[in-house]
């Protein structure tokens, strides 16, 4: 299935070559498959967590630039999700004992109808595809990902935002038991994350819940996760049970533990540099070579319009 986006108006040193890879999946007979085992995975040489029989034989994928996909192993051995561990080698055998289903999101807030969803409605309900997004951490690396998801969008709409609606916050579920991470005193948990209501609207924002047509494996964010492409990676918050629509900037958890790093937006822009590094180059997973950073990672032309008239060096 194509899909069509309308370009903006931004600067040709902005401007990257784009068309959205797209191609329909029939997620819940993928689910049939395997079943599944933040800041965001990335590869690690030694992996651990074991490949599903069907992962084997998964096609080569390719990102609109021409780029091969990071393969399923990389994807799920190499993890930042704090909720688990800091150790990013250790984050898919600490989450082998997390239970992604039953499930349910709340959807709520300033919004007219307001509802709880389990995960075997979202896959029913909502259309599942594959979108291949190049998605990139602070720390200066990125990879490409063949998620399977659908707009956020088409969820808000179904609750009906009310014209007081702003934001959009996102909140973890909160399980110290299975995700020791949490038991941690350093961060204020559940892990909150926030949009506002036009970038949660753009089609390019999508709710995964799974990637390379198999379900959303516990390392990556199971059952159900957030990927924003434009921003960094920890924007793309997982394992969501809560969506709330409100009237002002919700708090998060990054900018609340690191103001002077982690801004609201977290819109990967290479012109503001990191406090401890630079961001004008990143080192895709897999590879030895450094390549310069796109603005807003690549998708300048889709979503720079949002950002009319704002100083990105403040709002960061």
């Amino acid at each position: 299935m194509d899909n069509i986006y309308k370009s903006v108006p931004v600067k040709s040193s902005e401007i990257t070559p784009y068309s959205l890879y797209l191609s329909r999946r029939d997620f819940i007979k993928a689910a049939g498959i395997a079943t599944g085992s933040a800041l965001l995975a990335s590869c690690a040489p030694n992996a651990t967590l074991t490949v599903p029989a069907a992962a084997e034989d998964l096609p080569q994928k390719k990102d609109e630039l021409g780029d091969p996909a990071n393969t399923y192993e990389e994807i799920t051995n190499y993890n930042n999700f704090y909720e688990f561990t800091t150790d990013k080698q250790g984050v898919a055998p600490m989450s082998e004992d997390f239970h992604p289903s039953p499930w349910t999101v709340e959807v709520y807030g300033l919004v007219s109808k307001p509802k709880t969803y389990v995960i075997e409605d979202i896959l029913s309900k909502f259309t599942q595809e594959e979108r291949i997004y190049r998605l990139r951490c602070v720390e200066a690396w990125s990879m490409v990902i063949p998620w399977n998801g659908f707009p956020l969008a088409s969820l808000l709409k179904e609750v009906e935002p009310t014209s007081d609606a702003k934001f959009v916050r996102f909140e973890t579920v909160y399980r110290p038991k299975e995700m020791p991470g949490q038991n941690s005193p350093f961060y204020p948990w559940p892990y909150q994350e926030g949009l506002r209501l036009d970038e949660a609207m753009h089609d390019l924002t999508i709710l995964a819940t799974g990637l390379y047509g198999l379900p959303m494996p516990n390392p990556d964010g199971a059952p159900i996760r957030l990927v924003v492409p434009w921003k960094y990676g920890f924007k793309s918050i997982k394992s969501i049970v809560k969506i709330e629509l409100v009237a002002d900037q919700p708090e998060t958890l990054w900018s609340s533990v690191g103001p002077n790093e982690y801004g609201f937006y977290s819109n990967v822009n290479p012109n503001r540099p990191h406090p401890r590094w630079s961001q004008a180059t990143e080192r895709r997973i897999g590879e030895l070579k450094r390549r310069p950073t796109l603005m807003f990672n690549g998708y300048a032309e889709e979503v720079a319009s949002l950002y009319n008239g704002m100083d990105l060096d403040q709002n960061y």
